[in-house]
């Protein structure tokens, strides 16, 4: 009898310790200085921003407020999200988020649903998507919404394509520029300042053409460049964005190596793709020798992942170009996705893309990286 007071007691002084100290919390919130919550919103990351928009209708005035778009200019970009699309809800993005390791399914509600539209390329937060018709260009924020319909092209693209897109703060605030190019050689540049396309004309005769280009061919924007990998003859394009000036680079693919994909890393330039002897397949990953223009090796997937996929065809698509990548690795059995970060030289795997409501994972077919922002504007 005398033992139940003696065992409540502290249960007792915790729930009186736990209801001050959410007084004290109250306190400090209701004198919390006003133009300091800006600066701490500014500072969270940003599926808590998100999270805590959806119970509170402050939050969702700061996406038009000046002084809180000055406070996130203040940080560089966060991690690196992917935006990518599924084989089974076409128009439906699902979103990655690897600090949290988790998906978002964002819902782009004026991308049109009776066409498909996928995403070809990113800058600055936001997102440029092309019809698979190649007829449209849209760019939109997949994070507030903020979204455009570019204007009609002087050129019709007749052919696949490849599609850039790179931040010029030059030309204004905010502003940006995309570049589609084809087959033949013809491109277009689309500036967001004066909202209309410039047909630049064809590439220089020393570039043999025609080139071979797809969906998932993925230009690289780095330090006002755009470049390009090319086949027949192997190696790298490379246009300047400021001088409108042409460049090609011979450079011979890796030996016994398929599936490239070219990218980025603090101004390095990277490659990456499959590498097969006998039945054993693994994923490479090499830089460019600027002095020698040859590649040179400079990490490879671990034995242990590569494993699961011994004496199987294995396709490789890269989903991003920047420090951190997507891998789809895709047999006729599984479509494994795995995160590799450049400089820490890290592979993750990626957990299953389960949306809501569902009990099948999701097949990613295609996406692109970004850098999520809550104030980019379309």
């Amino acid at each position: 009898m005398l033992e139940t007071p003696s065992r409540r007691a502290p249960k007792d002084r915790k729930r009186t310790e736990v209801s001050g100290s959410d007084e004290t919390m109250e306190d400090i919130w209701r004198d919390f200085p006003e133009d300091l919550y800006e600066a701490v919103i500014a500072r969270l990351p940003i599926a808590t921003f998100f999270r805590f928009r959806s119970v509170c209708q402050n939050w969702n005035s700061l996406l038009k407020s000046n002084s809180f778009t000055l406070q996130c200019a203040q940080f560089l970009p966060r991690q690196t999200w992917f935006y990518t699309i599924t084989h089974e809800i076409v128009n439906s993005g699902a979103m990655y988020d690897p600090d949290s390791r988790k998906w978002h399914h964002p819902i782009v509600p004026k991308i049109p649903t009776k066409m498909i539209v996928l995403p070809v390329a990113s800058a600055g937060g936001l997102l440029c998507f092309l019809d698979i018709g190649h007829r449209s260009f849209y760019v939109c924020n997949p994070l507030t919404n903020s979204f455009k319909e570019l204007p009609t092209r002087s050129a019709k693209i007749r052919s696949r394509v490849a599609v850039g897109m790179i931040m010029n703060e030059k030309l204004g605030k905010g502003a940006y520029s995309i570049m589609w190019l084809a087959t033949n050689g013809e491109y277009e540049v689309y500036d967001s300042i004066k909202n209309s396309w410039t047909r630049e004309g064809t590439m220089p005769d020393c570039i043999k053409l025609p080139l071979s280009l797809n969906f998932n061919m993925q230009i690289v924007a780095a330090g006002g460049l755009m470049y390009l990998l090319r086949s027949d003859p192997d190696g790298i394009l490379s246009y300047d964005m400021e001088s409108r000036v042409w460049k090609q680079y011979l450079v011979p693919a890796p030996p016994q190596s398929r599936d490239h994909a070219l990218a980025e890393c603090g101004g390095r330039i990277m490659l990456v793709g499959l590498v097969t002897k006998n039945a054993a397949t693994c994923v490479s990953v090499w830089e460019l020798q600027k002095m020698t223009l040859l590649w040179k090796e400079v990490d490879r997937m671990p034995n242990v992942m590569c494993l699961e996929f011994y004496g199987k065809h294995v396709k490789l698509s890269c989903l991003g170009n920047k420090g951190l990548l997507m891998l789809s690795l895709e047999t006729k059995m599984m479509n494994r996705l795995i995160t590799y970060d450049i400089l820490k030289k890290e592979w993750l795997k990626v957990p299953g893309c389960m949306p809501p409501h569902r009990r099948k994972q999701l097949l990613i077919a295609c996406g692109t990286a970004f850098h999520p922002s809550i104030t980019a504007v379309a």
